[in-house]
């Protein structure tokens, strides 16, 4: 097929009515990287080290989050990650850097828009060879949970409209928390801790639940739960208690006595025999959508968006001039040819949002939940591994 055959113009990106003709020059590089060099956060003299660091956004502030926190997260609040790696041999050994916004589920647009435009100027801050993720609570990408051996998501958050989980409960307060395993590229250990309604419609027979009440805990085990679970489950008590003396009881599904959890969960007139609730987070699956390349270009003088390929993709489709989203039914990616212009540049996050979107609304297998897709975004020269994975695959 030609380069731009097939492609659909997009009347709002017309480029001669266009105010971000600057985007991607030297100038708006400049102007972004002297912005960068202002921030507190990036020049503490970590940021470019080899590492893992994490932000949350705080009153439009960006602020270093508790090393001892590192993998806890609040549901109504929205953090920054980098991690940076080395990759090459011996001789040709660099830094690669992957830059995740994470978006809790209740986190304000104020607070997202912060993360979004941050993590934008962290990548200025590493000279623009950083990926990007955008990273959805309800769907995280196999990468950003490869980076904890427990991920914790509990709720709450900085701003004063949510409760503030750290704050000590009264003795009564019913906490749930579900862990489960979620598997994520890279790791066979990783554990999800997610702090889920007290309610007995959120056990699950598959998993273990931790319900604190504040003056005692339980340990409810489904009788389908793994022994990871269960030990991971151990550990998070231990947590738990460390600071606090209270007793702790186990209880295995199969035993007549664990419906002492479902009566304190409100489930004392149920008599269900099992227990299925969806997990709170969900895993991205190619079922029926078809791996598909779409090009952004303005070689004609406009904008114009549309389908190159489906089906077996591979680096040879990509062309350095111009932009393309790649989506593999699990995450949309967006690749930034070396060449590629400033007006394709500057509108690439919108087109890709546009695209989600339009999935979203069309009818389909594999469309459901579309708007939770994992959204990265690359460079031509600095491509991530998980995108040369996704590329190959």
């Amino acid at each position: 097929m030609p380069p731009h055959e097939g492609l659909v113009h997009l009347k709002e990106y017309d480029v001669k009515d266009s105010n971000v003709e600057l985007i991607g020059t030297n100038i708006d590089h400049d102007v972004k990287y002297k912005s960068a060099a202002t921030e507190p956060a990036w020049n503490d003299g970590q940021v470019g080290q080899a590492g893992l660091r994490i932000w949350r956004i705080e009153d439009f502030e960006v602020v270093p989050w508790p090393k001892n926190k590192y993998g806890q997260f609040y549901d109504g609040d929205s953090y920054i990650v980098l991690h940076s790696y080395k990759i090459g041999g011996k001789e040709e050994e660099k830094l690669a850097h992957d830059i995740f916004f994470w978006l809790g589920s209740k986190t304000s647009q104020d607070e997202a828009g912060t993360a979004a435009y941050k993590t934008v100027e962290l990548d200025e801050f590493l000279h623009g060879v950083a990926t990007q993720y955008r990273e959805i609570q309800q769907q995280p990408s196999e990468n950003f949970v490869a980076l904890f051996p427990r991920l914790q998501i509990l709720k709450g958050g900085v701003r004063s409209g949510f409760t503030h989980v750290e704050e000590e409960k009264p003795k009564e307060t019913l906490t749930l928390l579900r862990i489960f395993k979620h598997p994520a590229a890279g790791r066979t250990d990783s554990i999800v801790v997610h702090e889920v309604e007290p309610t007995w419609e959120s056990l699950d027979e598959d998993d273990v639940f931790v319900l604190d009440r504040g003056d005692k805990i339980w340990v409810w085990q489904g009788k389908k739960c793994s022994p990871m679970e269960k030990a991971k489950a151990a550990q998070v008590v231990h947590d738990m208690t460390i600071a606090k003396h209270v007793d702790v009881e186990v209880l295995s599904q199969a035993e007549s006595r664990s419906r002492l959890v479902v009566n304190l969960l409100g489930g004392g007139e149920t008599d269900q025999p099992s227990f299925k609730a969806s997990r709170p987070l969900t895993r991205s699956e190619a079922d029926g959508r078809p791996r598909r390349l779409f090009r952004l270009s303005d070689a004609s003088g406009k904008l114009e968006f549309g389908l190159v390929k489906e089906g077996d993709i591979s680096n040879e489709d990509l062309d350095g001039n111009d932009l393309f989203i790649l989506d593999t039914g699990k995450a949309i990616w967006v690749w930034q040819g070396a060449s590629a212009s400033t007006a394709e540049k500057g509108v690439w996050i919108r087109v890709a949002q546009a695209y989600v979107r339009q999935l979203q609304e069309a009818e389909g297998p594999g469309n459901e939940g579309a708007h939770l897709t994992p959204i990265s975004k690359v460079t031509e020269g600095s491509e991530s591994r998980a995108f040369i994975k996704a590329l190959a695959a």
